[in-house]
């Protein structure tokens, strides 16, 4: 470093102007290192009126999430979910917090059953307040922050230990969280408190039908090769770290054959999220647990892998074959990837071309009207 000042300091002016140039290019280069990131968290009644519109949603969180990578291919995308009822149900949230492992997410919601309820009002208050204030959002301006509250009934105003919604929208506005409001049905009273709370809460108010309206589930004639394309290169994927992350990871690469066997769209949905996701991070699950997206994306290294924390295939194997063996998986799910992106091309336009002839009732439902939203407010 030093000998190449002096050396530009004999040629007189040239080294001036070489400072000069160096620093835009070290700025552009530091901006090009942060990522952008964008974390969406569901509020969702769980309480016995929800049921059709919850199990539209286990249908579509692999699409809502994909509308997200579309408009942000490079971002850490984030999800979350507060589960609510009411006081006197099996429970008031279930929290599961932001993360970047999607499967995870998309296993629990699997879990949630509509149940419960009774009196009208619901815990909504509780839950806004779990939403904003407990769930680990990340910090800094070059975030987009985004909450979908979703119900059909008013909040319970009666309940001293609550955190009224109000008092909570002003944390959020303050932390910049959107907080959108989805009303399913007609209720006149919810109608009121969701439009305050869209209002203070600087989002949307999105009324939907009852039972989330006609869930667009549009199947393609390339959802079986799709399919058959992420299986192989869930073949490719290495478990390593403790135990048992390895058999979580090990679990994730049977979703897939599991999601297909009961919603081949739903399926294809996932796939073409992690091929999109895959041009970032290398990803062929979500989260941590993978030794070829790990080293890919340049998180860890071969070497840095504690003995114990390998798997036993790897752990049989000298250094100079186990480099080996990751680097033949490494490239075979590239090649595989890049034979995907050209399937999910042309699903996605399939998709698009069916979206565009949907009827209006089918423009109103869950799926789209958080899709449609999510592309406006994490647009950059």
């Amino acid at each position: 470093m030093y000998s190449r000042i002096t050396n530009a300091f004999k040629f007189g002016g040239y080294a001036f102007a070489l400072a000069v140039l160096t620093l835009p290019i070290t700025s552009t280069l530091s901006q090009a290192v942060a990522k952008p990131t964008v974390e969406v968290a569901f509020v969702l009644d769980t309480t016995g009126s929800m049921g059709g519109l919850l199990e539209g949603a286990k249908q579509k969180i692999w699409s809502i999430a994909t509308s997200v990578v579309d408009a942000n291919p490079d971002a850490d995308i984030r999800i979350g979910l507060v589960a609510y009822r009411d006081i006197g149900d099996e429970y008031v949230t279930r929290t599961f917090d932001l993360t970047t492992d999607i499967q995870d997410i998309y296993a629990n919601l699997l879990e949630l059953k509509a149940r419960g309820g009774g009196d009208w009002p619901e815990s909504v208050n509780e839950a806004l307040d779990v939403a904003v204030n407990k769930l680990q959002w990340t910090k800094g301006s070059d975030a987009r922050r985004i909450v979908f509250l979703v119900g059909d009934a008013p909040p319970h105003m009666d309940y001293a230990q609550d955190t009224k919604y109000p008092k909570t929208l002003a944390v959020a506005k303050q932390r910049d969280i959107v907080v959108n409001a989805v009303l399913a049905g007609r209720a006149r009273d919810t109608e009121r408190v969701w439009q305050d709370i869209a209002q203070l809460g600087d989002g949307r108010f999105i009324p939907i039908p009852q039972d989330g309206g006609e869930v667009v589930v549009i199947e393609t004639p390339y959802d079986d090769d799709i399919i058959i394309l992420q299986k192989e290169i869930n073949g490719t994927v290495i478990p390593y770290g403790p135990q048992k992350l390895q058999k979580r990871v090990e679990e994730k690469t049977r979703q897939l054959s599991q999601v297909a066997a009961a919603a081949p769209a739903s399926a294809s949905d996932m796939a073409s999220y992690l091929n999109k996701r895959s041009k970032v991070s290398s990803e062929a699950v979500t989260g941590d647990g993978d030794l070829v997206s790990a080293v890919a994306s340049g998180r860890a290294t071969l070497g840095s892998v504690k003995e114990e924390e390998l798997p036993d295939g790897l752990r049989k194997l000298s250094p100079e074959q186990r480099k080996a063996e990751l680097d033949k998986q490494t490239q075979a799910r590239k090649t595989l990837n890049e034979k995907l992106a050209g399937l999910v091309q042309k699903r996605d336009a399939y998709v698009a071309d069916k979206k565009r002839i949907a009827s209006p009732a089918k423009a109103s439902s869950f799926d789209r009207a958080v899709e449609d939203t999510l592309k406006a407010q994490t647009r950059r």
